[in-house]
């Protein structure tokens, strides 16, 4: 057995020290940055919200365009929403003179990744695009829908990784779900709390699917 002795132990006390340090470094660095949007509701006001919604079967498919909704409009400067939320959801995000994030890190909640270039985050709205024009949006004038696409006040921004992002598309929760069963009851409270926010109808299968999601609070 190796004896570490010195005249005080100093050096010995040094290196556990320095030892506790890194293993508490480490311990930081392994944690994701796990930033959220605002205005989640509690799982009972998200009831409530839910059951407020109207049901109704999805109409006006086939006259949705993506660019009926404007979407990462200018919040600042040279800072558009994109860039915004990348900024608020990510940990030791650097800019450069153009708002473009050059380094930091994204959790992505959907599936626990964790991504350290801003290429492989894609910004999700939480109730798509299309999904909102089939619920009601296609009603609304231009300026309603840039606000719900760029709608920083709400759950309804997401950093997430881009593949993730694009398997789920225009699905609602009857259709698709996140991989991770942790954050389904966040998925839920945000989905509902946007299509509260802003009137928008729901199926049948959708409520009672965030139902069922619900059941994870």
């Amino acid at each position: 057995m190796t004896r570490f002795t010195t005249p005080q132990g100093a050096p010995v006390r040094r290196a556990l020290s320095l030892g506790v340090a890194s293993i508490a470094t480490l311990a930081l660095l392994a944690t994701p940055a796990s930033a959220t949007p605002p205005g989640i509701p509690s799982y009972s006001t998200a009831v409530s919200q839910l059951n407020a919604l109207t049901v109704a079967a999805e109409a006006n498919a086939g006259s949705y365009n993506r660019d009926l909704f404007p979407h990462w409009s200018t919040v600042s400067g040279a800072c558009n929403t994109r860039e915004q939320v990348l900024k608020r959801d990510g940990t030791g995000v650097v800019v450069n003179s153009s708002c473009a994030a050059t380094s930091g890190s994204w959790y992505s909640p959907y599936d626990g990744a964790t991504w350290t270039a801003a290429s492989d985050v894609d910004i999700d709205h939480m109730v798509p695009l299309s999904e909102a024009w089939k619920s009601g949006a296609n009603a609304w004038t231009t300026s309603r829908r840039e606000q719900f696409a760029n709608d920083l006040s709400s759950p309804q921004l997401w950093a997430v990784t881009d593949n993730v992002n694009q398997s789920k598309g225009d699905q609602d929760p009857a259709s698709w779900k996140p991989s991770r069963t942790a954050f389904y009851c966040t998925y839920a409270k945000s989905w509902i709390a946007v299509k509260y926010k802003y009137s928008l109808k729901l199926q049948s299968a959708e409520k009672t699917a965030l139902n069922s999601m619900l059941g994870y609070c």
